[in-house]
């Protein structure tokens, strides 16, 4: 019986996502498009900086771009860990990246930037510069200098300098960049900022003056050769006094539409454009940044952690983008464009939108991935995100606990191709992702799970045991003589915490809850006191779940801010105006002193004043505790030889974040009969001198 005949993109509907884009003199090999993204390494580790870039390359991204770039010692970002293009000396570590890339057939994009007010050059020691004398950013007590003509004339200068370096380097899109509130050229765009009555300020056309004369001069420069590309902001999410995709944000792509070669379009400032999977979903850009082709011939590029083929797939043929911009899925995934093409769909390693990796340039250290424990280590440890060494020996190993750290171990271990034995207690896999994965807005998570529990199913040399416990007795009885232990942690009931090292009177009452115990499905009812000495994600879920089970909730923290940690993800001030759109109390600065029935006594944490006040319950979100206690009771029976290892990993080792404990046990998988290394177990870049 024959069949009808079917077109080649019936038969792949991805060969779209396949094809070449030019952009001005060059021609990116696909619609997979890294933007620039932040990675706590630039300037100060660039072998560390290229290695991961080229690992994108090498995973199928068509174009895979840097971080923002300092054009200039006046817009030094430190401490923060940005590239650095101030001279000559910057070209060859840039170099770096460019050839890493170059490698594997893929572009390489510069994203210059002079940011004026938000560089407040704590290393260079030099007054910051901005279109008027203005207060810095974050806090800090330093005030700008006003720009002449003089300067501006400088700036750009030093942006041509810059791009001429860029191209020497041999990178092939050179941007101009005017996104997240971030560099000069939009300080100028923007009302709240440009008080100018020069022929820089004023209207809108003087306003993007200097923008414009950016974007020419980066075009007579390297034009020739280079594509020169806009990264511009469409919409900063606050009405009139900023940019909107309807107002000035239209209105300045239309000015501008056919001048660059490649608009890079988003929404500003930076929690805006990297929103957490807990506040926006995939696509969430598309009606802000949609308009943009409609304007302009040129090759468009948006984001929104786009993870789904089909997505992006849908993006490009309702004519939303030409190619698929992405930052956080590319960490996530340096192999998602190869796979799709593969037509390994299965195995894309999804980003759940955590934002760990933003937190890496917010903290100044490497990034890293709750996904890809790979990522940030490529040349750090020489780890691949897809291959691993193959097994030294026909080692039998049994791996106790599946939760994150525990399946990725296993996970690792069997592409390794060690027969692995992978045990749990519970009825279902994943530990504290299963069950925090239920909490409100964090369902994405689940995918730390889902992958792993897919891969482990593909590989016939690792069984999987959910609901069966197992003591040291029935472990030692089993024969396996390679034992990791990966049993997990659990919220102490004292108090004992970050801000209190005894424990709290009255915690032993029956009204003190912890997370444990919402999570196991006992709620309290009535008015409850959540005491947040975590300082990150846990204690917004759990008062947005009690909210939702009918409590009046109030919120105390020693800590200045409500979830202060989540500042590094970018979620803070979301965090916060959610609780507060859900009428949570919250009280910043207090220590729970004492519980008694009815009561809670809170204590201020600087000047020591305590309050009195009535609630029905208490939820004491404190520090973990680790599940060693089959490890501790093992431990003997390495001495005794009756086993030949043994290991603790994840939060049985050390409680901590997800990313750490699926980072633990890949980390035991790579080291399983590897020999212990004296010293710094990972390269380390030093300066000679």
């Amino acid at each position: 019986m024959s069949h009808p005949q079917t077109s080649h993109a019936a038969h792949d509907p991805y060969e779209i996502l396949f094809q070449p884009v030019p952009i001005g003199p060059v021609v990116a090999p696909n619609r997979f498009y890294q933007v620039p993204h932040c990675n706590g390494m630039g300037h100060r580790l660039p072998a560390s900086l290229a290695a991961m870039r080229g690992m994108k390359a090498e995973g199928g991204w068509g174009v895979v771009c840097t971080e923002e770039v300092e054009i200039h010692h006046s817009t030094d970002l430190y401490p923060y860990a940005e590239g650095r293009l101030w001279d000559d000396r910057d070209i060859p570590p840039l170099r770096l990246m460019v050839e890493a890339v170059h490698h594997h057939g893929s572009l390489a994009g510069i994203e210059l930037t002079h940011s004026g007010h938000h560089a407040p050059n704590l290393y260079a020691k030099v007054p910051p510069l901005s279109l008027r004398s203005m207060g810095t950013a974050h806090y800090m007590p330093v005030q700008t200098r006003r720009m002449d003509k003089s300067d501006i004339r400088a700036l750009r200068r030093w942006h041509r300098d810059a791009a001429l370096r860029a191209k020497e380097a041999g990178f092939d899109i050179i941007y101009c960049y005017a996104a997240h509130d971030l560099p000069l050229a939009m300080h100028f765009m923007l009302k709240r900022y440009n008080d100018r009555t020069d022929e820089y300020g004023g209207t809108l056309e003087n306003r993007i003056r200097l923008f414009r004369e950016l974007i020419e001069e980066t075009k007579d420069a390297v034009g020739d050769s280079c594509a020169v590309a806009v990264r511009l902001a469409v919409d900063e999410l606050m009405g009139e006094d900023g940019l909107t995709h309807q107002g000035e944000g239209h209105d300045i792509v239309a000015m501008l539409a056919e001048l660059p070669d490649l608009w890079d379009v988003n929404i500003s400032g930076w929690s805006n454009d990297s929103a957490t999977s807990r506040f926006d979903k995939e696509g969430y850009q598309e009606s802000y940044i949609s308009f943009v082709k409609s304007l302009t011939s040129k090759p468009v590029v948006g984001v929104g952690r786009y993870t789904s083929p089909d997505s992006m797939v849908s993006a490009i043929r309702r004519g939303v983008m030409d190619l698929v911009g992405a930052a956080r899925p590319s960490i996530a995934d340096p192999f998602l464009p190869n796979k799709v093409k593969e037509g390994r769909l299965e195995d894309i390693r999804e980003c759940i939108g955590c934002n760990i990796c933003v937190s890496g340039d917010i903290l100044a250290s490497p990034i890293r991935c709750t996904q890809n424990p790979a990522m940030g280590e490529e040349w750090r440890r020489s780890w691949h995100s897809e291959y691993i060494a193959v097994k030294k020996s026909d080692a039998e190993i049994m791996v106790v606990g599946a939760g994150p750290a525990g399946m990725e171990c296993a996970r690792a271990l069997g592409q390794r191709g060690y027969s692995v034995v992978l045990v749990e207690e519970k009825s279902e896999l994943g530990g504290r992702v299963a069950r925090e994965s239920l909490l409100p807005g964090l369902s994405e998570w689940r995918r730390v799970i889902d992958w792993r529990q897919g891969q482990l199913a593909k590989l016939k040399n690792v069984s999987v045991y959910p609901g069966s416990p197992m003591d040291s007795d029935a472990i030692l009885e089993s024969g396996v003589k390679n034992i990791i232990v990966a049993t997990g942690a659990h919220y102490r009931r004292d108090g004992v915490g970050r801000s209190r090292h005894h424990s709290l009177p009255g915690h032993e009452l029956a009204h003190v809850f912890t997370p444990d115990d919402l999570m196991a499905g006992r709620l309290p009812t009535g008015s409850v006191l959540i005491f947040d000495d975590d300082h990150y994600y846990i204690g917004g879920v759990m008062a947005e779940l009690l909210v939702d089970h009918g409590c009046q909730v109030t919120l105390a923290t020693p800590a200045p801010l409500v979830s202060q940690w989540a500042t590094a993800t970018l979620e803070q001030e979301r965090i916060q105006r959610k609780l507060m759109g859900k009428g949570v109390a919250l009280i910043m600065q207090q220590e729970l002193a004492s519980i008694e029935v009815g009561y809670a006594t809170l204590a201020h944490a600087v000047s020591g004043e305590q309050t009195r006040r009535t609630f029905d319950a208490v939820l004491l979100i404190t520090d973990r505790l680790p599940n060693d206690a089959l490890y501790q009771m093992l431990r003997p029976a390495v001495e005794q030889q009756l086993l030949a290892s043994l290991r603790v990993i994840g939060d049985a080792e050390a409680p901590g974040i997800i990313a750490q404990a699926v980072f633990s046990g890949h980390l035991a998988a790579r080291e399983m009969d590897e020999p212990i290394v004296a010293g710094t177990p990972f390269r380390m870049e030093y300066v000679e001198i």
